[in-house]
């Protein structure tokens, strides 16, 4: 495999080696993305200069000092982290002028793990779509067909990272944010559980608070890349506990004696026939692997009420950061709302103005299916879904999301109806993996998700790596040599 595709953490050996040096690698990066991402935009905030000036000191440390893990990898971060002396806008032309002062927390680990922070990558406005464009940056397109989306809202990092722009990306994802695009650009991702990786620096009014479901995390071209940029990111932080955090050990270290549930499509939410069919073909490899597979063991829930319970929490999550004419239009949006809608829109918009009682209550019926889940996972290991409803959607930029429809399957939903897949875990705070395992009949990469319990982090990337190995890993798109 060409250097620009190798996983992060081969690239560091490289480096290590002597094979290559800092300076030598960033700029094989860099004019790669001078010569290809007109093609993509998806490297939308460049660097250039001063992760030379970065990498020319790195070189001179390689045989000084022990090295950090992702020493000398060139690296981009989603446009919403703050990076010292950048712009951070959200894909809001009001912010177009702002400038970070300092580098998000999570910047700071990756650059004192020795990485190369060269460029930021392209968002939806607000972060608030699957779709990656906005008026201040424009649209970025996927590797694989330039006619559809990368996914978002950490879609210009993956796109980025499938064509061999980036070494390695770090996104966030409250509705699939890391997860979509990992599975639209063919990629591994990580969700970890809400609260595991501080998020100080990843907010448009510099937050203190966390909020509600979101979370940061890793999109790479390998599990291993997960794993360490896992371990770096996910210390508490230290302006606010010196306790440190174990993560339990993965229970399985090979397929045989995984214990796996099957969950590929469910009544009533409209899955691609295609990506179905997938995980049902993965689920009999594993099988015959020698892994216990359920294609019927589910938790003790509702998944309707699980499902909106997640879209009634992520409104309320979301509406700190709205501005107020968007929530002034939902509003009004919501007084026009038939009493029998039970579209994904209007179980979100009915939250708008919830009082903090109804909130708590809401909070509490939500902890209460935390620990179904938790007890699900106590007979089984992982559980495999999909991402989302299709493989990457054709790009679709007009209007609100929810003023948009789409068709699964020759079924026609709202667009916003999508959230099934991701939210049915990830309301619930638990850790995820993306893994690609195939591609469609029209050329498009297809993911599976793998879900774990509460800060059963490593397994979820135990598994990917896993699948990595014995199933498939990570395929270039074409046309990116």
């Amino acid at each position: 495999m060409e250097t620009e595709f190798l996983p992060a953490t081969k690239l560091a050996a490289l480096v290590r080696r002597g094979t290559v040096g800092c300076l030598e690698l960033l700029d094989h990066f860099i004019a790669r993305v001078e010569r290809l991402d007109p093609r993509l935009n998806a490297v939308v905030v460049r660097d250039f200069e001063r992760a030379r000036k970065t990498a020319r000191a790195l070189d001179r440390q390689r045989k000084k000092a022990p090295l950090g893990p992702l020493h000398g990898v060139p690296m981009t971060v989603k446009e919403s982290f703050d990076v010292a002396g950048l712009p951070t806008t959200w894909g809001y032309t009001e912010r177009r002028d702002h400038v970070a002062e300092t580098d998000a927390l999570a910047v700071q680990r990756l650059r004192a793990a020795g990485a190369l922070v060269f460029g930021k990558t392209n968002v939806p406005v607000g972060l608030a779509d699957w779709q990656s464009f906005n008026p201040v940056y424009g649209s970025t397109n996927n590797p694989w067909d330039l006619g559809h989306t990368p996914g978002g809202s950490s879609g210009g990092g993956a796109a980025a990272v499938a064509a061999g722009l980036s070494g390695l990306e770090i996104g966030s994802d409250i509705g699939g944010s890391v997860r979509v695009p990992a599975h639209y650009c063919g990629l591994f991702g990580h969700k970890p559980t809400w609260g595991l990786c501080p998020m100080r620096g990843h907010s448009l009014v510099n937050a203190a608070s966390m909020t509600d479901i979101s979370v940061i995390g890793p999109i790479a071209r390998s599990a291993d890349d997960l794993a360490l940029v896992l371990d770096l990111i996910a210390q508490p932080d230290p302006a606010e506990t010196a306790l440190a955090m174990k993560l339990p050990t993965p229970r399985i270290r090979t397929i045989k004696g995984l214990r796996v549930a099957i969950w590929a499509s469910e009544p009533g939410q409209p899955t691609d026939s295609e990506s179905v069919a997938k995980i049902e073909t993965l689920a009999g490899f594993l099988r015959r692997s020698g892994a216990k597979i359920s294609l019927s063991a589910r938790p003790a829930l509702d998944p309707v009420e699980a499902f909106h319970i997640y879209l009634r929490t992520l409104n309320a999550a979301l509406s700190g950061r709205m501005p107020d004419a968007v929530l002034a239009r939902m509003r009004d949006r919501t007084a026009q709302l038939p009493a029998e809608d039970s579209s994904a829109d209007a179980v979100m918009l009915r939250t708008v103005d919830m009082t903090h009682r109804d909130w708590l209550r809401l909070n509490e019926r939500r902890y209460q299916v935390r620990r179904a889940w938790s007890a699900f996972f106590q007979d089984w290991d992982v559980l495999l879904c999909p991402v989302t409803a299709t493989p990457a959607l054709p790009h679709m930029q007009t209007g609100e999301t929810w003023e948009r429809r789409m068709t699964v399957d020759g079924k026609e939903i709202p667009y916003n109806d999508m959230l099934f897949w991701p939210g049915l875990t990830c309301g619930f705070h638990l850790p995820a993996s993306v893994a690609p395992i195939g591609v469609s009949k029209a050329g498009l990469p297809i993911g599976v998700q793998i879900v774990g319990p509460l800060y059963g982090d490593r397994a979820t990337i135990q598994v990917a790596r896993l699948l990595e190995k014995a199933w498939q890993g990570f395929v270039p798109p074409e046309s990116w040599a």
